[in-house]
């Protein structure tokens, strides 16, 4: 009973070594009286009649020591069904984060090809607009040289016609 209390939670503990040292002072108590009767020279009838006494004693504390010992009993096996069930609910909640690390560990993939995705967009418009201002100043150069062009033509034609008007 010593082990099985000293087992038990520190509130209920205190409670029941204290009960267990009165069991143990009354028992030593007992155990006193039985061997001074047993080693001394007292009439035989006396001795019987203390020890029935003794005994009807014994009897009360032991249906006592054992109705508090199935009290404690049971209270361990609640005590046992507690910690299974926080078992069972530990494990749930162990299954659960397990679950939720997986759901994470996959949307920091997405997450990562995502951001993969949009830095080749990125790079990908960075040549575009690379490429959109080539094409702008090739299309003004060619605007100047068409422009020049015309222009050339245009006095071209005004010579050609001076020559024939006016020769």
């Amino acid at each position: 009973m010593d082990l099985e209390a000293r087992n038990l939670q520190p509130s209920v503990r205190a409670g029941l070594l204290a009960k267990l040292r009165e069991y143990k002072s009354d028992l030593n108590n007992l155990k006193g009286t039985l061997k001074r009767i047993t080693t001394g020279n007292a009439q035989q009838g006396t001795r019987e009649e203390l020890l029935e006494s003794g005994m009807a004693d014994t009897l009360v504390v032991s249906a006592d020591q054992r109705s508090r010992l199935l009290r404690t009993t049971e209270k361990q096996n609640q005590t046992t069904d507690r910690i299974r069930d926080s078992h069972s609910t530990m494990l749930e909640t162990e299954d659960l984060g397990v679950s939720i690390l997986h759901d994470l560990h996959q949307q920091r993939q997405s997450l990562l090809r995502a951001n993969d995705t949009l830095h080749s967009v990125d790079d990908n418009i960075s040549k575009s607009r690379r490429i959109m201002g080539a094409m702008v100043r090739r299309m003004d150069r060619n605007k100047w040289i068409i422009g020049l062009i015309v222009t050339l033509l245009v006095l071209a034609i005004l010579v050609i016609l001076y020559f024939k008007f006016v020769h």
